[in-house]
């Protein structure tokens, strides 16, 4: 030290704080990963969004459903119920046939040539093969990743449906009362209500998004499959997307292919989990996510792998 500068000052430590509190603090859950995963399989929940009681009942059911691609095996001998009054997670990593169990649902697959299908698939028990395939996807519609909104207005896309399924092109003021009933429900009719002649094509991603969840709804459907229906979206429209999934439970049976675990645990009331074709495990969401019984389970919604 040079002796002709100044002495320096000692650093002292920082103060004490002391908090007074009323009763034992309480643990923070840890954050989720990246990928959406908990912390750990049995760790304190995200808060799940309020729900009306109702009374859930069957809707849709496979039983031993496989499905190949080729000589690939995407779906293997999976047996489960899709219920209305409930919302059906189907969870697990890319590759292990939870899109391809979504879109059976409604003969989608169907349009792959080198797929086959065995096993049953019941809607209101009877199978769907026994069904139209048109009149079939008017009861069991779907939403995909990206919103594909059709380049007309905004009242033009939701009445699509409408206009298509009768034989005599019905005016649009009979059409209306559906339309915005419609809206309604999606959750979308107060933020476009004075721009209903407007290009759908200008409307926000999630608007957008909404506006497909309108359009399915305005030909009143019984079951909604919904296919990552959030992946391009920001976290507020994924919200009130979100909150539209689970205000509709009520009319409508829902399943819906996500990624993201904590979204499944926010909107889901059943879940299954897939890997490599097999059904690992379904139940009630909170105790697929909370106690699983399955060790595979356990590692995934952990964050071991995916």
């Amino acid at each position: 030290m040079d002796p002709m500068s100044p002495p320096t000052q000692p650093t002292l430590p920082p103060p004490v704080r002391r908090i007074a509190v009323e009763g034992e603090p309480t643990v923070a859950t840890p954050p989720a990963n990246g990928n959406g995963h908990v912390a750990a399989a049995g760790a304190a929940l995200p808060k799940r969004m309020r729900r009306a009681d109702t009374a859930p009942f069957e809707r849709m059911r496979t039983e031993a459903l496989s499905i190949a691609y080729g000589q690939k095996l995407a779906v293997n001998q999976v047996s489960l119920t899709v219920r209305q009054g409930e919302v059906l997670a189907l969870i697990g990593p890319s590759g292990c046939g939870k899109t391809t169990l979504l879109r059976s649902l409604n003969r989608l697959v169907d349009l792959t040539p080198a797929a086959t299908r065995g096993g049953r698939i019941l809607l209101d028990g009877e199978d769907v093969d026994s069904f139209d395939v048109t009149q079939l996807r008017r009861r069991v519609g779907m939403l995909f990743q990206q919103p594909n909104p059709f380049p007309m207005s905004i009242f033009d896309n939701v009445a699509y449906g409408l206009r298509e399924r009768g034989s005599k092109r019905p005016s649009k003021r009979e059409l209306e009362p559906a339309v915005l009933q419609a809206l309604h429900r999606a959750g979308l009719f107060e933020e476009v209500k004075d721009n209903l002649d407007h290009p759908a094509l200008a409307l926000s991603g999630g608007q957008q998004q909404r506006l497909c969840i309108a359009r399915s709804l305005a030909i009143q459907p019984e079951v909604l499959l919904l296919d990552e229906p959030c992946s391009a979206l920001d976290p507020i429209s994924t919200q009130v997307i979100e909150e539209t999934i689970v205000s509709l439970r009520t009319d409508i049976a829902i399943v819906i292919v996500t990624h993201n675990l904590q979204q499944a645990q926010r909107v889901a009331d059943h879940v299954a989990f897939m890997y490599l074709g097999d059904l690992i495990e379904y139940g009630e969401a909170e105790r697929v996510f909370g106690a699983p019984v399955a060790e595979r389970t356990r590692e995934y919604v952990s964050g071991g792998f995916g």
